[in-house]
């Protein structure tokens, strides 16, 4: 039997993307055969890594990495956001190279905001990493991405799970994964002991940067504006979804995890891949 073509689209949400990850593995094994993928932010990344042949490169980072090892990740030197992004992207390139878009074995388009002009910029040929870098630029925390002579910001801004590059694709069935899903009440609750220790260490490198007050502290200005984003990320993704459903939307909670606790990957993964087992039972994958 000949696997079912897939367009993948794949939506933006900080570490909640990671359960990307485990829902490209449970395709893959269930004779699926992703032929085009469409991302903005963590999904533009899990999806560019994916096109490359080398997701397993970054599923391995990724699993290596504790809350120090985010943390050092992030280069407090941007201007017009926190974090400039040089040093994220430089083990980005480590892990995976730069390889032009329009030489990838599956097709892929990265999406981002230009914010001036108010559109959304789709990326499908040049630089995966720049590609990569301008849809990941989430507005205060990354520092905008000039690319091609436009500033640009999270694609996420505009359109949290982009279809439309997936529109004349001609695959069996278009799967869009929704990161911005309603929140589930039912989720376990991380133990107040290892909150306790992330904070800990989050607390002390923080001691080693000036940064003000209201921006790191729990409830400073950077933790209103993520949870602000989230909001308009999910409303603007329902609307999106609403006027042109995919064949199949997977939604995650968007209380899944935070946005920067990349350091629960086995656990994040392995939700992605048991959600899809339990939509296949019900017959909805």
């Amino acid at each position: 039997m000949s696997k079912k073509t897939v367009s993948l689209v794949l939506g933006s949400g900080g570490a909640r993307g990671m359960a990307h990850i485990g829902i490209i593995r449970w395709l893959e094994e269930h004779d699926y055969k992703i032929e085009s993928i469409s991302g903005c932010s963590m999904g533009a990344l899990i999806g560019g890594f994916y096109a490359t042949g080398k997701l397993d490169n970054y599923t391995a980072f990724l699993r290596e990495l504790d809350t120090i090892g985010i943390l050092k990740l992030l280069d407090f030197k941007g201007s017009g956001g926190l974090v400039s992004g040089e040093t994220l992207m430089k083990k980005m390139k480590e892990l995976v190279g730069d390889p032009n878009i329009e030489e990838l074995p599956i097709k892929f388009t990265a999406v981002a905001s230009d914010i001036k002009e108010e559109k959304e910029i789709w990326m499908s040929r040049g630089s995966l990493l720049s590609a990569i870098r301008a849809s990941i630029s989430l507005p205060l925390f990354f520092t905008p991405y000039e690319y091609r002579g436009k500033m640009l910001v999270d694609g996420g801004v505009l359109n949290p799970v982009p279809i439309a590059p997936t529109f004349h694709d001609h695959t069996d069935v278009t799967i869009a994964v929704n990161l911005g899903g309603a929140v589930d009440l039912n989720l376990p609750v991380s133990k107040p002991e290892k909150r306790e220790g992330v904070s800990a260490k989050i607390t002390e490198y923080f001691s080693n940067i000036a940064l003000p007050d209201a921006i790191s502290m729990n409830n400073g200005i950077y933790q209103v504006a993520d949870n602000s984003f989230d909001a308009m990320q999910g409303t603007i993704a329902r609307m999106k979804l609403a006027t042109y459903p995919p064949d199949v939307e997977i939604k995650i909670p968007r209380n899944l995890c935070g946005t920067l606790e990349f350091n629960r990957a086995d656990e994040i993964i392995t939700y992605g891949y048991e959600l899809c087992e339990k939509l296949h039972r019900e017959g909805a994958l």
